[in-house]
């Protein structure tokens, strides 16, 4: 019997964690074998990300950046770029965060330019598209998060398409002050976005995106949107910035990707 589902899940360290904390916690994962049929991952501080590199490379755990900028080089003071990501030893980068955003100028465009980058230089992006709670309570949620995707992957390749990924994180369920979006709201948004994303690879098309879902995701709701059809994984903030917990998190999964053993 096949595996009945494949999904990812990955934890966002945000700023936190210098290079110290950050390789103990990488230790203490380095031994961590995910169900099968989990594709798992962590996205540390750039200051930590070569150390968590060497320390995982031997590790199914992927290690990703949680920005970058367009260009290979030049005059960018502070920035970046992903051939540097890629020389770290990671293979995932994180693009357009919602606070990103909001509090440094991020746009739709701008992460088009970083999505294209991160394909010609080999990682896979982990686009984020978000509404924020005027549109979410103004009921064009859906309209936001398509243009977003759209322009996200304007002019990438249909090679290229398969080792992208999109999560979707509701900026009202992110952060200490988020709430939970509920199980259903999410399951709309993904058919949406599956529509959207199958609209971009053409119908024909053998590529499926991967459509993760992030936001308040905890031990108490986890299994809830991993279970949904167009759900293939999540992205988890602070109830998986340790190590133990991230495990719990990720085993408490198993069924939905396992097979059913017959009683």
């Amino acid at each position: 019997m096949v595996n009945q589902k494949s999904i990812w899940v990955g934890t966002n360290w945000k700023m936190n964690k210098g290079p110290a904390e950050a390789v103990a916690d990488a230790r203490a994962l380095a031994f961590f074998r995910p169900p099968e049929g989990v594709r798992c991952f962590l996205a540390p501080p750039a200051t930590s990300l070569r150390d968590v590199g060497a320390v995982l490379q031997d590790s199914p755990l992927m290690v990703g950046a949680q920005n970058m900028y367009w260009e290979d080089n030049g005059a960018w003071t502070g920035e970046i770029s992903a051939p540097m990501i890629a020389e770290c030893g990671a293979s995932i980068v994180v693009l357009g965060h919602s606070e990103r955003r909001q509090h440094f100028g991020e746009t739709d465009w701008t992460v088009n330019l970083k999505v294209r980058a991160a394909l010609r230089h080999g990682l896979r992006p982990l686009i984020c598209i978000g509404d924020t709670l005027d549109e979410y309570e103004f009921g064009v949620s859906q309209e936001t998060l398509a243009r977003q995707t759209k322009i996200a992957l304007h002019g990438v390749s249909q090679q290229d398409l398969e080792r992208v990924l999109v999560v979707y994180e509701p900026v009202w369920a992110i952060g200490s002050a988020g709430r939970p979006a509920e199980p259903a709201f999410v399951s709309q948004i993904h058919t949406t976005l599956r529509s959207v994303v199958q609209g971009i690879v053409g119908q024909g098309s053998s590529v499926r995106i991967p459509l993760l879902y992030g936001g308040s995701v905890s031990r108490g709701n986890i299994h809830d949107y991993v279970a949904l059809p167009d759900v293939d994984g999540v992205l988890i903030g602070r109830a998986g910035w340790n190590p133990a917990d991230f495990m719990d998190l990720v085993e408490s999964v198993r069924d939905v990707v396992s097979p059913k053993v017959p009683a």
